[in-house]
């Protein structure tokens, strides 16, 4: 089981989900990418769909070994509780890291973010 976590959107620094992550990392992370799309989903929170030929920026994590399921448990449940029912995959990001993703499951109307970065995308 992966112990590290790449994260794309409001539970990077700087964003409003950041606290609830903070208490399970390990470390600063590290900033990396992941093939894939970013989009806006005009609720105030990004969807990834991984895989493709786009690259999505963000910054991937060591979680604690001592509260790894804690801390899944946790992220799931807060993920899995906002509309597209985002649903936790494994990824290989671009620095060769496996870590946990949380993709976008169905039912939003998404805008791609032509940066790939949540935090440079256009304002809306």
């Amino acid at each position: 089981m992966s112990a590290n976590l790449f994260v794309y959107g409001t539970l990077r620094p700087g964003d409003v989900r950041w606290p609830l992550l903070a208490q399970f990392v390990t470390d600063d992370g590290v900033d990396d990418t992941a093939s894939g799309t970013v989009f806006d989903t005009g609720l105030g929170y990004p969807a990834a769909v991984f895989g493709g030929d786009g690259s999505i920026r963000g910054r991937t994590y060591g979680l604690r070994d001592d509260r790894l399921d804690e801390a899944l448990d946790v992220l799931d449940e807060e993920e899995g509780t906002v509309a597209g029912l985002y649903e936790r995959v494994e990824i290989i990001t671009a620095s060769g890291l496996v870590a946990w993703a949380y993709a976008y499951g169905t039912g939003l109307d998404l805008t791609p973010i032509p940066s790939g970065d949540w935090f440079d995308r256009a304002p809306g």
